[in-house]
């Protein structure tokens, strides 16, 4: 097998990582609303959903933009693939910071509010 060949199924299989992290955190996010929400305070339990679920959108953002840095950088070297990459991980680094903004309330270069004020 080839090195490019490799790269590329490595590539591929970073990916279908990103895609199972986000689909397993939205099946365990949604069980565990399901099981909860009867119990918790009104909004509780749905702030703890939106969460979880976001944050494992965030994190399979990242596993799919290393898929792509990697497929892109090593196997399909070309201007335009590139320039492709570079809108897709703009496109995908955008989403991942509105995201937080939304989970955690606040950017990711802000500190956490220690409540001391």
């Amino acid at each position: 097998m080839e090195f490019k060949e490799i790269v590329s199924l490595a590539g591929f299989a970073i990916e279908a990582a990103g895609v199972l992290v986000v689909m397993v955190g939205s099946v365990l996010s949604t069980t565990a609303f399901l099981r909860c929400y009867r119990h918790q305070p009104e909004g509780v339990a749905y702030r703890v959903y939106r969460r979880q679920l976001g944050r494992s959108i965030i994190l399979g953002l990242e596993f799919l933009i290393a898929g792509d840095i990697i497929r892109t950088v090593i196997v399909e070297t070309s201007l335009e693939n590139v320039a492709v990459l570079g809108l897709i991980i703009l496109i995908r680094t955008f989403l991942s910071l509105t995201l937080h903004l939304e989970i955690e309330g606040r950017w990711p270069w802000q500190p956490e509010d220690s409540g001391s004020a």
